[in-house]
């Protein structure tokens, strides 16, 4: 594994150095694609060692002077774990900022494992009897901290702004999630006792299929951007507001409501406009509101619109009716070439996760979850402030694990 880790930092250095030799000094220009592809090597705790292919891809719409820069970012990827992935996610900014289109769409034939509702522990999170009450004064066996579940999912959501004021934005949103052929690998309804896993006993107690689940309906939102930049912001705030609505007349396998709030700001350290030193900070919270959303559904760190965060941990470590995020990160230029001087520089993060579990009594911030790492950044594309970002981090349980990822964490 060190020498997988090894081998993926010289070969990222060498990579992006190269491309840094063949930038042109231009200076932005309507319509120009600035396209940067990345192969994928990575080591990362829900996946394992993946590998496959990154592109992103900026370009203005509009006049560079009055309109920021839109960027997507496309990933196919293969793993160890014999996970195949498809992303495309995107921050469409129209002529004059006029308008502004969020898209995130997602193919996964994924496994990854589960460990119950709300943070700390499996053992804090089940009922009494270290297990399920499947009948009368009868329980459960337990069931171990990570429950490997494999799954097909799909996710379609795009959402609409329009302008109203200077940088601020209201609009509307579609959303489709599905989850199917759901396989929960330790799941044994036939031993005595049976071994009931924390999905399979949430699915059944809310009347959910077990096999698979839709979420689908539509949302109203109000955005704040005063950012210079969406992949490496170096000033300005964001801020996020979305009530996601799921009824069962669109297609969700059952009733339910959702909000989502969402805060961004950077802090320039230093005298420069192009910031030596920078301090970013990052907060959600993500809230089921009414009715009851499937399992896989319910807020969970690590499926935000980029799934960034929870860095330390693998991907829906942390699941909840609700759950609140936040992260700071300490940003800091090292060296540059002549053609780009903002070549290389570092970070240093630190995250704090905490969710809930309404059947285990776990409300909010009863449990917080702590995660902290370093990284490095390489900027690929000095135009469009294009970053290629290796990270390393560190939690609680024994969670660790190596990140690579193309523009800033957030």
């Amino acid at each position: 594994m060190k020498i997988i880790k090894f081998t993926l930092l010289v070969f990222l250095v060498v990579f992006v150095f190269k491309g840094f030799t063949q930038e042109t000094s231009s200076g932005p220009q309507k319509g120009k694609i600035y396209f940067s592809p990345l192969p994928v090597i990575a080591v990362n705790p829900t996946f394992g060692v993946m590998y496959g292919l990154a592109a992103s891809t900026s370009m203005f719409t509009g006049d560079p002077s009055t309109t920021r820069m839109s960027t997507s970012l496309g990933t196919m990827t293969y793993s160890t774990k014999k996970q195949l992935m498809f992303t495309f996610k995107t921050n469409v900014y129209l002529p004059e900022d006029e308008w502004i289109l969020l898209g995130d769409w997602r193919y996964f034939n994924t496994s990854q494992p589960t460990f119950g509702l709300g943070t700390v522990p499996q053992s804090a999170k089940l009922a009494p009897g270290s297990g399920y009450e499947y009948e009368d004064g009868m329980f459960s066996a337990p069931v171990p901290d990570a429950q490997l579940m494999q799954f097909q999912y799909i996710r379609f959501h795009e959402t609409f702004f329009k302008k109203v004021q200077q940088n601020f934005y209201v609009g509307a949103g579609i959303h489709f999630d599905y989850h199917f052929k759901i396989k929960d690998n330790l799941l044994h309804l036939d031993s005595i006792p049976p071994i009931i896993t924390s999905h399979y006993g949430y699915s059944i107690e809310n009347d959910f299929n077990p096999e698979e689940y839709i979420l689908s309906g539509v949302s109203i939102n109000a955005m704040y951007d005063s950012r210079d930049n969406a992949a490496t912001p170096y000033k300005g705030r964001y801020a996020l507001i979305t009530f996601r609505m799921n009824p069962k007349f669109l297609g969700s396998s059952k009733s339910s409501t959702n909000l989502w709030l969402e805060y961004r700001d950077y802090f320039n350290l230093s005298k420069k406009p192009q910031p030596s030193h920078l301090l970013a900070i990052w907060i959600y919270g993500n809230f089921q509101t009414s009715g009851d959303m499937p399992y896989m559904d319910l807020p969970a760190v690590g499926w935000d619109q980029f799934g960034r965060s929870g860095r330390a941990y693998t991907q829906g470590r942390f699941r909840g009716e609700n759950l609140m995020y936040t992260e700071a990160e300490y940003r800091v230029h090292l060296l540059g070439t002549k053609k780009n001087p903002d070549f290389m520089g570092a970070v240093a993060f630190v995250n704090l996760t905490t969710a809930s579990n309404k059947a285990a009594n776990i409300n909010l911030f009863k449990n917080i979850d702590p995660g902290y790492g370093i990284g490095l950044r390489f900027m690929m594309n000095k135009t469009s402030r294009t970053n290629v970002t290796l990270d390393y981090a560190w939690g609680n349980y024994g969670a660790h694990g190596l990140f690579l990822n193309v523009n800033e964490t957030f």
